[in-house]
């Protein structure tokens, strides 16, 4: 085979990966009644005027299954991290007691676990359309390759790796997901 489709093999092969890591990263976003330092993520505090992650002004830690504890490295943090929280919307009433911010979990209801579901099946389709979108970007570039002189038996030789990889990455968000539902969806 060429060094061009092994080229197009590599980098399909590291997009595909891409997409399921992005995936993983969705899914540490989407609650399942656990406590989890990940829940906050997405929250970002106004620190001296740049929007900065929860984490670096904060020690997160959780000392159960349903608290999340935030320590703030500054004690004149401690309104902004509570109003960042609020802001963020993420279903989370934080409470200041002087020293710290304490966030109850509320235990999900049956309604809400399969809103997250839903939630979870949009991000692993959106993960298959993406590794569909990457096999459809190799396979063009495999023809043009075709077109350029290269054999045809090696263009149809990668169009089936590119096909096998696809399958398998396919396949890894269906597993991912089918673990995520379960999470979601354990009472």
């Amino acid at each position: 085979m060429t060094e061009e489709i092994e080229f197009i093999l590599d980098s399909t092969n590291e997009s595909m990966s891409n997409s399921i890591v992005h995936l993983e990263k969705e899914f540490l976003n989407i609650r399942a009644g656990k406590a989890s330092p990940a829940m906050l993520g997405s929250v970002f505090v106004d620190y001296y005027g740049s929007a900065t992650p929860l984490s670096q002004v904060s020690k997160i830690s959780v000392p159960d299954a349903r608290t999340i504890t935030l320590q703030p490295f500054e004690k004149n943090m401690l309104q902004v991290i509570e109003k960042a929280i609020m802001i963020a919307n993420i279903g989370f009433n934080p409470m200041n007691n002087g020293d710290m911010i304490i966030i109850s979990v509320p235990p999900l209801t049956e309604e809400r676990r399969r809103e997250l579901a839903k939630q979870a099946k949009v991000e692993a389709e959106d993960a298959k359309i993406g590794i569909r979108n990457v096999r459809k970007e190799a396979n063009t570039e495999i023809k043009k390759l075709e077109k350029e002189g290269t054999s045809e038996d090696d263009c149809k030789k990668a169009e089936e790796l590119v096909q096998n990889l696809t399958n398998n990455f396919i396949r890894q968000v269906d597993e991912l997901l089918s673990n995520k539902e379960a999470e979601i969806m354990k009472v």
